[in-house]
């Protein structure tokens, strides 16, 4: 396997997975046009897709699901609230084309293009979001972002994986000093509907002990956060295991290295 962040942060989300025999999208929120030319300049295929996963229904992870899915003539997949979100919020003209819509079961494993995809329950402010523990033959992929926390549930679907793409929002000072409003400071914070920290993100870091081989930290906060903020947090978290784990940032408006699985 191969995986390429496209983009990552809340103006829009969207990856790349790419096995032997087929790829996956995961989170359609750029334009259908923005993210085949972003699949370009990584040099994916676009005909080797055969699906697109979905982690939940904001506008960042699917405005440009419903064209991206017609234009590819690729099904969707995802927790069955987040279809039934998605369906509501597709725009009447497009519903008189029909997409296929394949419904997932956290906890259950489902064999798709050559993938075993296993989704797992996270914790934000939507109908039913989940993140994923993917893997084709040996190799092992994890991706969880938009929850605001980890639990030891969601561990064990991660630790042990070849590479995670993990949520790494805000920096808790910045957030607090920051210019958002209480209500929504609150919001991000929420252990049980917001949004990862580095803090939070450099425990579970910590607690791997190097059972990651690497890791992409995702949907950074442009206003919250910085790159060498981020970064600087995770390797200081990774402790004695900073030379066992390789790791990248992805970020909005720049298309992540791939990464070999």
């Amino acid at each position: 396997m191969k995986a390429t962040v496209l983009a990552s942060g809340s103006k829009g989300n969207c990856t790349y997975l790419e096995g032997g025999s087929g790829a996956l999208i995961i989170d359609a929120g750029l334009s259908a046009r923005e993210a085949l030319k972003r699949l370009e300049c990584a040099g994916g295929n676009p005909e080797l897709i055969e699906g697109i996963l979905v982690t939940h229904e904001h506008s960042d992870h699917i405005s440009g699901l419903d064209t991206l899915a017609r234009k590819l003539d690729v099904p969707v997949l995802a927790t069955q609230g987040t279809l039934w979100e998605f369906e509501s919020k597709r725009n009447p003209k497009s519903r008189l084309k029909e997409i296929s819509m394949i419904p997932l079961k956290t906890g259950d494993i489902f064999e798709f293009a050559g993938f075993k995809i296993k989704p797992f329950s996270t914790y934000h402010d939507a109908i039913d979001p989940c993140g994923f523990r993917i893997l084709e033959g040996d190799s092992r992929f994890g991706f969880c972002t938009d929850t605001g926390q980890i639990t030891e549930k969601m561990e064990e679907e991660l630790f042990g994986c070849d590479a995670v793409v993990l949520e790494s929002n805000h920096c808790p000072v910045m957030l607090e000093n920051g210019p958002y409003p209480k209500f929504l400071k609150e919001r991000i914070r929420d252990k049980k509907r917001g949004h990862l920290s580095n803090t939070a993100a450099g425990e579970f870091i910590k607690r791997s002990h190097g059972d990651i081989g690497e890791i992409i930290l995702a949907h950074l906060s442009q206003e919250n956060n910085t790159p060498e903020k981020a970064l600087t947090s995770a390797k200081n978290s990774a402790g004695l295991s900073v030379d066992d784990i390789l790791f990248e940032v992805s970020l909005q408006d720049k298309v992540c290295g791939t990464i070999k699985i």
